[in-house]
């Protein structure tokens, strides 16, 4: 059939949109970041794969009036790809003179244009080895999901491990994977990022989908090709498909063949209709060598036992199926009453049928891995993952006695175009694939705090993994430029471009081991951070039981470190939990623009204290508030008498109420706050240690007295903390 030319190139769009080869796209009179507002496929979670010259399909919204399709990276492009319609489908044809890059569909209608990261993927040629850095259980969340870490020790419990290390990190879900999206795309040993699922950890949490974006629009900025599937934290799928990309799919690159399951919610499974199209991909693709990646693991127990193993036998044979099917996982098999065994059954005959050598999966944020060998001898790796992002599981050292620890982790796998498949890094680290540890410390040992604002980035990594060098690409106003006085990594801006109402540069970076700093900004940050404690829960702190302090801290450019330490007024010197005397503060949501944190302060006995809040950016330019605790005894020897007074201070009106009878001794606890700013300007190198520092300070000081005080299982949604009162609080003190 002959086709018909789709688009029509008009010199007035190419006035407002730019011309090939320009330095920058402009930003059209409106830009849309929801690929589903125009596009079936592709999508920022399964993109289009191609090779320059070869053709690429794009199914479009009902409805939707497309008026020109551009790709384009940091570095290359933009190039308007010559389209046809044919049957309500879009063919593309990439152009013979693309450079290889990860690209952003840039698709216009007549009202503006849609910017989809990660939309068409090119390859030089297409790869023999695929080297898959696998993710899963990201969890990330618009509101509170935080585990503790110190090397390779991960708790839910701060104290836990404050008792034992000198400083312990609060981890995020939303840092934890912007950490390992990070790291993935500077590791040149990658040749792709896969996600297994569980992207957000509540499926209606936009905001923590629109973070997710966020991180796919940087990665594919830096070059990396990603894959996402949903999992049941997506599930109902609204947001997950309106925003990341479709229920289920299937990708080609090369040899390979990737197909995205749906494992659903509650159900834990695909449904017969989804195997029966995966067949069908399947039939069609003879010559592929398939991977599956589907949100739940399909084993539950090997020879090893839960930790894994190897696992003989065929799902074609009824007697053989028999002594297989008890260590199938009941998300699979329908529980102790198998009401999905034909599922089951059938998925593993298609494994074999089909040779499906690699199987990616997630959710019980542990690792796992399992080597099915069937009948012909061949083997099948069913491959699980530990949570990346989510706090939810098993700590390190283990809750109890016979547990099997876990950390934040990823992992890197390599399959050949025969099949055959290795963890490298894995078996490197740990002597096997199968045990405790089947992953990587990445994020554990690997984090970036990433701040961005109209001032511009400024990011701190803690690598205590292993060196690295690779690029990455930051979101900066346009004119922003790296300041060598304040960052010290060896760094070279490859480029930047405006796509869509973004700026993006890209620099290669290297990250040796240790803490570390780069500032990309417009000018020199001479302010030092606001900071404003909040309240303390309980709002009368008791001895001996924790608080929980919660404070306000912002800077223009952004908060390096945030800490407090307490300082035992009697003694005089800093008191220590452990071997902590820096405490860290915790962000109460993943959002870029939280300002809101919370500091637990461990059991105080009684005596007086001082609690210091510390915050600095990344100037050094810091600020210092003092929150004074008086736990003093007081004793009282009259009748039964009820006396109400009022205090009233400089920012505040705090009731007072004594009640006494016979002889009483009670605990009261004053609270004061004082201010201290610190400017301070910092040159810092990456070839020497050493700094020159001005400081001026000033101490505007504020009084606050107060003398009245007073679910289970792995993928539960986040503990969203309820600060909405903050604000409100702190606007009544000013």
């Amino acid at each position: 059939m002959r086709k018909v030319a789709f688009l029509v190139v008009l010199l007035l769009v190419g006035a407002i949109f730019g011309m090939r080869g320009t330095g920058t796209t402009a930003a059209a009179s409106s830009v849309s970041h929801t690929y589903s507002s125009v596009l079936v496929e592709p999508s920022p979670g399964a993109p289009a794969i191609a090779t320059p010259g070869s053709e690429i399909t794009l199914i479009p919204k009902e409805g939707v009036n497309i008026t020109k399709v551009e790709i384009v990276s940091i570095l290359h492009g933009p190039y308007e790809l010559e389209a046809f319609m044919n049957g309500g489908v879009i063919t593309a044809r990439i152009p013979e003179e693309v450079v290889p890059d990860d690209y952003f569909l840039i698709v216009h209608t007549p009202s503006g244009e849609t910017v989809i990261p990660n939309g068409v993927y090119v390859f030089k040629e297409y790869p023999s080895v695929l080297r898959i850095a696998h993710l899963s259980d990201t969890h990330i969340t618009s509101g509170s999901k935080i585990g503790y870490v110190c090397g390779d020790f991960f708790q839910r419990d701060i104290f836990k491990l404050e008792k034992n290390c000198s400083r312990v990190i609060p981890l995020h879900s939303a840092v934890a994977t912007d950490s390992a999206y990070t790291y993935w795309t500077m590791n040149p040993g990658a040749t792709l990022i896969v996600n297994t699922g569980d992207d957000v950890d509540t499926a209606g949490d936009y905001a923590g989908y629109r973070i997710m974006l966020d991180i796919l629009e940087r990665t594919s900025a830096g070059g990396r090709l990603v894959i996402n599937i949903k999992g049941n934290h997506d599930d109902p799928p609204t947001v997950f498909t309106k925003l990341i990309g479709p229920r289920y799919f299937y990708r080609i690159i090369g040899k390979f063949l990737i197909i995205g399951l749906d494992s659903r919610g509650d159900e834990a499974h695909p449904e017969l209709a989804q195997l029966e199209w995966m067949e069908s991909v399947l039939e069609e693709h003879p010559d592929k060598i398939p991977i599956v990646l589907v949100h739940h693991p399909f084993w539950y127990s090997a020879s090893l036992g839960k930790k894994g193993g190897y696992i003989n036998g065929t799902a074609f044979d009824n007697e053989s199926w028999a002594e297989i099917a008890p260590h199938v996982s009941w998300y699979w098999i329908g529980g102790p009453e198998h009401t999905s065994e034909d599922i089951a059954r059938r998925f593993l005959q298609d494994v074999e049928k089909y040779n499906i050598t690699l199987i990616l999966s997630g959710h019980i944020h542990h690792d796992k891995t399992v080597i099915f060998i069937d009948k012909e001898g061949r083997k099948h790796w069913f491959a699980t993952l530990t949570a990346t992002g989510a706090p939810d599981k098993e700590t390190n050292p283990p809750s109890r006695p016979g547990r099997s620890p876990t950390w934040y982790g990823s992992n890197l796998i390599t399959i050949y175009a025969n099949g055959t498949v290795e963890m490298k890094p894995v078996e490197e680290m740990f002597g096997t694939v199968f045990g405790d540890f089947v992953s990587l410390p990445v994020p554990q040992r690997f984090i970036v705090f990433r701040h961005e604002g109209s001032d511009g980035t400024a990011i701190k990594f803690i690598n205590e993994y292993r060196p690295i060098s690779g690029p990455l690409t930051v979101v900066v106003p346009e004119g922003a430029k790296v300041d060598p006085d304040a960052t010290n990594i060896t760094y070279e801006v490859l480029g930047e471009r405006t796509i869509g109402d973004k700026h993006y540069m890209l620099l290669n970076v290297t990250i040796p081991l240790g803490t570390w700093q780069l500032v990309v900004d417009l000018e020199k940050d001479t302010k030092a951070p606001d900071l404003s404690m909040a309240y303390t829960l309980p709002s009368k702190p008791v001895p001996g039981k924790v608080i929980k302090l919660y404070v306000s801290a912002s800077d223009n450019l952004g908060i390096r470190d945030l800490y407090a330490e307490i300082y035992d007024e009697n003694a005089g010197k800093p008191f220590a939990y452990g071997n902590t005397t820096r405490f860290p503060a915790e962000p109460a949501s993943g959002k870029p623009t939280n300002k809101y944190f919370l500091f637990q302060i461990p059991p105080l006995e009684k005596s007086n204290y001082e609690i210091r809040i510390t915050a600095v950016d990344f100037y050094g330019n810091k600020v210092t508030k003092t929150l004074k605790l008086n736990f003093a005894p007081q004793t009282t020897t009259t009748t039964t008498t009820t006396t109400t007074t009022t205090t009233t201070t400089t920012t505040t009106t705090s009731p007072t109420t004594t009640t006494t009878s016979a002889t009483t001794t009670t605990t009261t606890s004053s609270i004061t706050t004082t201010t201290t700013t610190t400017t301070t300007t910092t040159t810092t190198t990456a070839s020497t240690s050493e700094s020159t520092t001005a400081t001026t300070t000033t101490t505007p000081t504020t009084t606050t007295t107060t003398s009245k005080g007073g679910g289970k299982g792995f993928c539960g949604p986040a503990a969203i903390v309820g600060l909405a009162i903050i604000p409100l609080l702190l606007r009544r003190r000013n």
